[in-house]
């Protein structure tokens, strides 16, 4: 827990933010037992106030949790800010097709943006979040790492977050299990040491998607099509699909079809079509090769213009050797060593160098290793 570069005792004042899970209660815990002068902070970011809206029950989770830490609890909405710099982005990449991770846009945006900002109005020094990853502080710059529990880890989410923001930033579980975690909270007494995980969009929660998603995107339906164009049905909205896809296309037991489960290979924007294959392997839903936009780094800009590193293409994804090749401006080619399965436009690239996190970017196409946009150049 305790980062050689910062001593508990002229730290200043540290704010941690509180979700009313038992993640944040123990980093909440461990910072106070490290001598940190500790205040919590709970946020409520979406203001809808549906069946599907915890925050109520999470602040009342989080404030018992604060009281027997002893500790004082802050409480806030972003639900402006979220709607605005998260939220309006998320709808736009859906209705032009792509498929976005606003959990990447809401940390950079939201938990280490507003909320950072808030955390200096409040005259705090430091933000402590619950995040599964790791910070290392020092005079040449914070580097993010992998947390050490492999199936947890949240770095990928993490990539966007701003260095400045980082730099002010703990990560007090990061060197726990999850397992550890709620070993920590039962021992402490903390009421929240078996509460399931949280899920979902983050901020918005778990809900069924294509009836939360339909409130906001209008349906567009177009064909549904094999790779050798044959029509097979009909789509609603290419918004409403994603690369990879194999619930919810209507196609089962269609009359002539091999009795094979279809997926979701491409989408056509030009002609508003779906493009479906009867493999999970098929050659559509691979590709070895594919640009990167919007780069961002974390700590160190790669030095030379080649380089090999290895990248995720998705969250819990494991880590997939590639070449990479800076482009002009923030953009980037990725070679991988091995094809990918459902590499997504409007998905994060995110890249790594052993278990540092050095940043990623927005996916904007995909190719095979010739070059050659594997489906056209309207593939979103």
């Amino acid at each position: 827990m305790r980062d050689p570069f910062l001593d508990p005792q002229s730290a200043g004042t540290v704010i941690v933010g509180m979700s009313g899970g038992v993640d944040s209660a123990v980093a909440a815990l461990m910072l106070r037992d490290a001598g940190f002068a500790l205040q919590g902070l709970f946020m409520s970011n979406w203001d809808d106030d549906d069946a599907y809206c915890s925050a109520a029950g999470d602040f009342q989770d989080a404030r018992r949790v604060c009281e027997i830490i002893g500790i004082p609890l802050h409480r806030t909405s972003f639900a402006d800010e979220y709607r605005r710099r998260v939220f309006d982005r998320f709808l736009c990449e859906y209705t032009a097709g792509r498929t976005p991770n606003p959990d990447v846009l809401c940390n950079r945006e939201i938990k280490f943006g507003a909320c950072l900002d808030y955390m200096h109005r409040l005259g705090a020094s430091w933000i402590a979040t619950c995040h599964y990853a790791r910070v290392v502080h020092a005079d040449a710059g914070s580097r993010l790492l992998k947390a050490v529990d492999d199936a947890k880890d949240q770095s990928y989410f993490l990539h966007g977050v701003e260095p400045a923001a980082l730099a002010k930033t703990l990560f007090p579980i990061g060197g726990l299990a999850k397992r550890e975690v709620r070993r920590r909270a039962h021992a402490a007494g903390l009421p929240v040491y078996d509460k399931p995980d949280s899920t979902g969009i983050c901020f918005i929660g778990e809900r069924p998607f294509a009836e939360f998603l339909a409130r906001y995107v209008r349906d567009s339906p177009g064909p549904i099509e094999s790779d050798s164009g044959e029509a097979l049905g009909v789509h609603r909205g290419l918004a409403f699909y994603t690369r990879g896809q194999r619930s919810g296309l209507g196609l089962g037991g269609r009359a002539g079809a091999l009795p094979a489960p279809w997926y979701v290979a491409a989408k056509d924007a030009a002609r508003n079509a779906l493009i479906v294959v009867q493999s999970q392997d098929h050659p559509l839903l691979l590709s070895d090769a594919f640009t990167v936009g919007e780069m961002r780094w974390l700590n160190r800009r790669p030095a030379t213009q080649n380089f090999d590193w290895a990248v995720k293409t998705r969250y819990r994804q494991r880590d997939l050797a590639c070449r990479v090749r800076q482009d002009a401006g923030d953009a980037a080619t990725v070679e991988l060593e091995e094809p990918a399965r459902a590499v997504t436009p409007g998905q994060y690239a995110v890249f790594y160098d052993g278990e540092e996190c050095l940043g990623g970017g927005v996916i904007t196409h995909r190719f095979a290793r010739s070059r050659r946009p594997l489906v056209g150049a309207n593939d979103v």
